[in-house]
């Protein structure tokens, strides 16, 4: 099960250091990321949304690619008429989710304080006594989980132990 957890910075320097603690625990395997996205707000109120990396859309032109590919080596091309059609269908699914996902980004974004930031992460799995201790440094305030209530209390706990023991809400 995926997880998707968004955390508020202070600024964009901090959030950017997160982010990339987050990639060093994915590619060290103490953390399994389907995508990471920073998000800012600037001192006029605006939100971007800055990522790199979108999985399911680099799989769906990867598919395009590869199934058009296909119908051209074995000169079948219905094959690749069929694959076409299909790969058109993930893509117009994938960009419908798409536009959810950036609405409710966005959304989150418009949350922050004027020249503040945050990391929103999709997570399939982590090790949280390892990750825990690399990202508990950085501080935020908790935004949003799809977490149990009490692994949100231990992430919460981690990243702002003061609003944890107060139980003072974030926002």
């Amino acid at each position: 099960m995926t997880d998707m957890i968004a955390v508020a910075y202070r600024d964009e320097t901090t959030a950017n250091e997160v982010l990339a603690e987050l990639r060093t625990l994915n590619t060290e395997h103490s953390l399994h990321l389907a995508d990471a996205v920073l998000v800012t707000r600037d001192q006029e109120g605006k939100v971007k949304i800055h990522s790199e990396h979108h999985p399911v859309v680099s799989g769906a032109v990867g598919g395009a690619f590869w199934g058009g590919l296909i119908g051209l080596l074995f000169l079948q091309p219905l094959l690749g008429a069929a694959i076409g059609a299909a790969t058109g269908g993930v893509t117009a699914a994938v960009t419908e989710d798409d536009d959810e996902n950036t609405a409710f980004i966005t959304k989150l974004g418009h949350r922050l304080h004027p020249g503040s930031a945050a990391v929103i992460a999709l997570v399939i799995d982590a090790t949280e006594e390892k990750v825990l201790p690399r990202i508990a440094p950085f501080g935020g305030d908790l935004l949003h989980t799809s977490l149990t209530l009490a692994e949100e209390q231990r992430l919460r706990s981690a990243i702002n132990p003061h609003l944890a023991e107060t139980g003072e809400a974030t926002a």
